[in-house]
């Protein structure tokens, strides 16, 4: 698709109805349009589009604030170059047509459209990812939000167990192990717990820090003293926040269950003719990196993919939050102030901050690497992003030359470094 673009359009989303303005490319011929959120207001809107660029779809370039979602799926398919921004510039970008703060759907549409004609370097293409990293991405973030979920109810489950028996939390901290729940149900069932009962239920979860004659010596310690009824509600709770736990527990596993096989045909499909898809290959090479494990390629892939596969460092970078914020003025001649970046994808964030927290254990390199600057003065949050700056150079340049990780190499690089 040419980049050579002759109108411009500006859409302000909304929920049910978005706002576009129309632009030439001198910035006259401005018309606004209302795009009701359907199928067939969408594809009105493309047709009036088409009927006011002459059938020239190739040549018309689309602004939005949003990067992804229904609408900007549907212009993509209907062969229409769309362009992101963030709303943060585009704030700053509103200064230009009015300083006094005024706001209105309408001004925003011709914002965008006016400000993708003359700054597009603040602008970034989208482009429709893999179909298999699409679904990586959907399921890596509902595996995080089940996570999240099934920490909330774990936390309600340990304020009941608190409440009567803190003992028995002394076996398991925080009430978040599948064999610990089943052994609250069998607490709470009228049955008599026994020790053959907690012998197999050890067993089947394969439990060995702990026997059976400790899980009773904490059910059969003293319970605290309680008003009447106490014990009766601590029952009927647990009786409702165990069996949630297990669904989410269950779907937790079916989506990790789901990535995983998503990844595994992801890296086994066969190249592309024209070269194009790379994301195969890029697995591989992910994989082969320390402290990469599945959670963390997922949201690599997922939450990265545009950097990933235009092989863009300094976007990864600021992305994930590894580089940092400068801050330089006529106070400070002599050296910037450096602060930390804040601004920047939270997933990516912490699957930055796990990996270089496990290459640690499994690579000397990176190990060698955060003690050179522990010895510097960093902190320990601070080299962690450090390490991972490392990483993301490194794995660029794997992705650049299609090689994967060579520990003996890398620990070279980093002896001749130190010696330096």
């Amino acid at each position: 698709m040419s980049d050579d673009f002759v109108w411009f359009v500006g859409i302000d989303w909304a929920t049910a109805r978005h706002q576009a303005c129309l632009v030439d490319r001198d910035g006259g011929g401005r018309e606004q349009q209302e795009i009701e959120h359907t199928a067939a207001g969408v594809q009105g809107f493309v047709d009036w589009v088409r009927t006011r660029t002459k059938g020239e779809l190739h040549r018309v370039a689309v602004a939005i604030e949003s990067p992804r979602g229904a609408l900007v799926d549907t212009l993509i398919e209907l062969g229409l170059a769309v362009f992101a921004i963030n709303p943060k510039q585009l704030d700053r970008f509103r200064d230009r047509h009015t300083v006094a703060g005024a706001k209105d759907d309408r001004r925003d549409a011709l914002v965008l459209a006016d400000s993708l004609r003359t700054d597009r370097p603040a602008f970034r293409r989208v482009q429709v990812d893999h179909p298999l990293i699409i679904q990586i991405r959907a399921l890596s973030r509902a595996e995080d939000d089940l996570q999240i979920d099934l920490g909330r109810l774990t936390n309600r489950v340990r304020e009941q167990v608190y409440r009567l028996a803190p003992g028995l939390l002394t076996l398991c901290t925080g009430a978040d192990e599948p064999w610990f729940w089943t052994l609250l149900e069998l607490v709470i069932s009228p049955t008599r717990v026994t020790r053959t009962r907690v012998d197999r239920l050890l067993r089947e979860h394969r439990i060995r820090r702990i026997t059976a004659d400790d899980v009773l010596a904490q059910l059969h310690a003293p319970a605290l003293a309680t008003p009447p009824g106490v014990v009766d509600a601590v029952r009927t709770h647990l009786s409702l926040l165990l069996p949630q736990i297990r669904v989410l527990a269950d779907q937790r596993k079916r989506c990790a269950d789901h990535v995983e096989s998503l990844l595994h045909e992801l890296e086994t499909e066969p190249a592309a003719a024209d070269g194009e898809s790379r994301e195969h290959r890029d697995v591989t090479i992910l994989r082969s990196l320390p402290g990469v494990g599945r959670k963390v390629l997922a949201t690599m892939l997922a939450e990265a993919s545009r950097p990933l596969a235009d092989r863009d460092y300094r976007t990864l970078r600021l992305w994930a939050g590894t580089a940092p914020v400068t801050s330089w003025s006529g106070k400070r001649r002599t050296q910037p102030f450096v602060k930390m970046r804040y601004a920047c994808n939270y997933r990516l964030r912490q699957a930055a901050y796990h990996w270089s927290r496990i290459s640690l254990q499994h690579d000397p390199a990176s190990r060698a690497y955060y003690q050179r600057l522990r010895q510097r003065g960093h902190r320990h949050g601070r080299a962690l992003r450090s390490v991972a700056d490392r990483l993301f150079r490194i794995l660029i340049a794997m992705l650049t030359k299609g090689t994967v990780y060579d520990p003996a190499r890398a620990l070279a690089c980093e002896q001749a470094a130190v010696g330096a």
